[in-house]
């Protein structure tokens, strides 16, 4: 038997099973047996037409099958197959260190990097030379933002135009109680030249897009991604190929990490191990999922150090290493990453030569502005009425159990999206039915499922259970 391993994303169509073994003499074998158990895993693995999606990898060990048999690759029984689906040496072209010098307070501070053989005064003129640029000042940007600074990295431009969230607080450790309401980039900025005053922070008060992107990168040395969705992600991707700048890559989701290093000496990149995104709505973000507080942490770290290595050029990156860290088993797994001769962007012969719409591209493009839509969907004022008038509706929330406890709509039935299938002859297709989630992308998926079974008065509630907490009870908890 294969032991398949599933990541936490997925999880929830597998009974919450971390593994599951199956059997199968091919790879197609085991994951065809794997969906036979579990149905609804299937279309998050497989598409229409029964391919294995391009937003999804697939493990033999850590060998992935697209270099082996793809999933006609063999199995002798005892392998370990990984899923793995997309979440969110050399001195890279610096001035000569000669040009640069440390103070004696500057000698003092780094004095520990200054005895390491591997780092020494050269190594730290090297740091204090570089100029580094952060993508994003969030989770994975506060303890990396924190790190460079005290390492001693010179210049660090960071791209944010987000304020800081009273929910940012649980990880974001750059931001603090007093900063609720600035920008992040003030705050970020703040701390790091607190940590240390030679710094200098050049701060891009804007959403990175095609039109500015090769223009922000080109006065630095090295790219770090810390971005929480795919059309952010491509366009970091596309734009270090096309400027040769390094991309440090992170990515969490609720208990599990990815780190490794793209496009840095003719090594692959992101496209190379996700040639596509997946649709929009299928991943859940973080906020919709969830994240350890400490997860962003240690994802965050890695990545100053692997900047911090091909600052000075030393030892060895994760450039065709896949890291992959599970917090609830503390396990690290790597896996092999190759460039792929056909990548769009790094291949041998690339159709991608230029940014292009990442909107678009992911499937997000932003509609027309038209009116707010009024069939299928129901205001919460009005779902309040209809229960202060008695009316006979059937109110179904469809957010995970642990939700449900942090807070809830009184009447409300729960009904987690993933078990509704099971729960439809429960429910009368003739009655009035609400749904509701959080904030409204799931209850709608429920309303769609609903009808194509052929229910016929079923709506959404738009915003969820957070537009209930502003609009109609605020002692409800927003989380």
């Amino acid at each position: 038997m294969a032991k398949i391993l599933i990541p936490t994303a997925l999880r929830q169509f597998t009974e919450q099973s971390d593994s599951v073994e199956v059997s199968g003499g091919t790879v197609g074998e085991a994951l065809q047996n794997l969906t036979t158990k579990y149905p609804n895993i299937k279309k998050n693995l497989f598409n229409d037409q029964g391919k294995l999606r391009s937003f999804v990898n697939v493990y033999v060990n850590d060998e992935d099958i697209r270099f082996m048999d793809k999933d006609e690759t063999q199995l002798e029984g005892t392998e370990t197959i990984s899923i793995v689906p997309s979440i969110a040496g050399g001195a890279v072209g610096l001035a000569e260190p000669e040009t640069a010098a440390l103070s004696n307070d500057e000698i003092a501070r780094y004095s520990r990097h200054l005895i390491l053989p591997e780092v020494g005064m050269e190594g730290q003129l090297k740091l204090k030379q570089a100029k580094v640029l952060m993508i994003g000042a969030g989770g994975l940007g506060a303890p990396l933002g924190m790190y460079l600074a005290a390492a001693g990295v010179g210049r660090i431009g960071v791209v944010d135009f987000d304020v800081v969230d009273s929910s940012n607080l649980q990880r974001q450790i750059i931001h603090a109680t007093s900063d609720l309401g600035r920008k992040k980039l003030d705050s970020a900025a703040d701390t790091m030249k607190d940590i240390n005053p030679h710094l200098i922070v050049d701060k891009f008060d804007v959403a990175l897009s095609s039109e500015n992107a090769l223009e922000i990168f080109k006065d630095y040395d090295v790219v770090v991604d810390g971005t929480d969705n795919f059309p952010t992600r491509y366009l970091v991707n596309d734009a270090c190929v096309l400027s040769k700048k390094p991309n440090v890559y992170g990515s969490i989701f609720r208990f599990e990490g990815q780190a490794t290093v793209f496009a840095y000496e003719d090594g692959p990149c992101y496209r190379c191990l996700y040639p596509e995104p997946p649709p929009p709505g299928l991943v859940p973000s973080c906020a919709e999922g969830g994240v350890l507080g400490i997860l962003p942490g240690l994802i965050g770290v890695v990545q100053a150090t692997e900047t911090v290595k091909i600052i000075l050029g030393i030892g060895q990156t994760l450039k065709n290493r896949l890291l992959l860290y599970d917090a609830l088993g503390m396990k690290f797994r790597e896996l092999k990453l190759r460039k792929d001769p056909d990548c769009p962007v790094c291949g041998q012969h690339p159709t991608v030569t230029k940014l292009i719409d990442y909107q678009e591209f992911c499937g997000v493009t932003p509609q027309p502005s038209q009116p707010p839509a009024t069939e299928g969907v129901i205001d919460p004022v009005e779902v309040k009425r209809k229960q202060d008038r008695g009316e006979d509706f059937t109110l179904i929330d469809v957010r995970e159990p642990h939700e449900y406890q942090i807070a809830r709509i009184p009447g409300a039935k729960l009904i987690p999206l993933g078990e509704l299938p099971k729960h439809l002859n429960e429910l009368n297709p003739e009655a009035d039915i609400v749904a509701h989630c959080k904030s409204g992308a799931r209850s709608q998926k429920a309303v769609d499922l609903l009808k194509q079974n052929g229910f016929k008065n079923v709506r959404n509630m738009t915003g969820g259970i957070l537009a209930w907490s502003d609009k109609v009870d605020p002692t409800v908890p927003k989380y």
